[in-house]
């Protein structure tokens, strides 16, 4: 009589080993849909106002696209990381950048960019409302955060006016970057830019700095800044293709060039 081959032990289906690789932990999921920081998702989550197909979400909970995820009983759209996207724009100094002055008809600058990519926008290091140029928008609050760590060891370039001429004494203590706290600013370079009557223009070379940062440490040499610029941060420059007000979705490289920030200057 022939023996029968014992069958071999079936292999795990493709879909279930695709479905657990597909899901990603709560706080991630939120942060990707634009709703918060990962941090203030884990917050929530703490606090008990997010729930799964009905059940109180953990920390270490995850989810799937065909889950139910909900944030104080309101059902939460998951947004795919191919549908997130991160804006560069040129905002003109006093232009509101995410949301609009109480009873002001002045539009932001955020409301002018794509919603199906997530139900709000977050900034990575943004400017002062009285300062404009470069900015940075993106629907993924996860990004934000990474974006906003390595920021600080980003090459960033601003364009200073102030009333008067800067005295030599005053672009030495400039380039010295000691601030009041005792901490010190990183100022690369500070070279004049021209300027008609009693204003001139200076491009500030910086690494990391933000400009509340480098607006007090020029105010700190006796001098009064008069308006403020930020033109460029890493590889990200502001140039005529993009005039004041307008906005261009990042490619992911240049994304991956944001982030590939040293960590020991990042950190600093």
């Amino acid at each position: 009589m022939r023996q029968r081959r014992a069958k071999k032990p079936q292999a795990p289906e493709r879909g279930a080993a695709a479905s657990a690789e597909a899901a990603e932990r709560v706080q991630k999921i939120l942060a990707r849909a634009g709703l918060a920081s990962r941090r203030e998702a884990e917050e929530w989550i703490r606090a008990g106002r997010v729930t799964i197909n009905g059940a109180p979400a953990a920390l270490g909970s995850r989810a799937q696209g065909s889950d139910q995820i909900r944030l104080d009983g309101r059902l939460v759209r998951q947004a795919p990381s191919r549908e997130s996207a991160t804006f560069l724009c040129n905002r003109s100094p006093g232009e509101p950048l995410l949301r609009a002055d109480e009873g002001s008809e002045q539009e932001p600058l955020a409301a002018r960019l794509p919603r199906r990519v997530g139900r709000r926008y977050l900034a990575v290091s943004p400017l002062p409302r009285i300062d404009g140029g470069l900015e940075l928008l993106t629907s993924d609050g996860s990004l934000a955060a990474r974006l906003q760590r390595a920021v600080r060891g980003l090459p960033i370039s601003f364009q200073v006016r102030v009333r008067g001429e800067l005295s030599p004494t005053q672009v030495e203590g400039l380039l010295e970057g000691q601030m009041d706290s005792g901490a010190r600013l990183s100022v690369l370079g500070c070279e004049p830019g021209g300027g008609e009557g009693a204003n001139r223009w200076y491009s500030v070379e910086t690494r990391g700095a933000t400009a509340g940062d480098l607006r007090a440490l020029v105010e700190r040499q006796g001098a009064t800044v008069s308006r403020m610029l930020r033109v460029a941060m890493g590889g990200l420059a502001l140039d005529r293709s993009l005039p004041r007000g307008h906005t261009r979705a990042l490619r992911d490289q240049d994304i991956e060039d944001l982030l590939a920030a040293p960590a020991e200057e990042a950190s600093g």
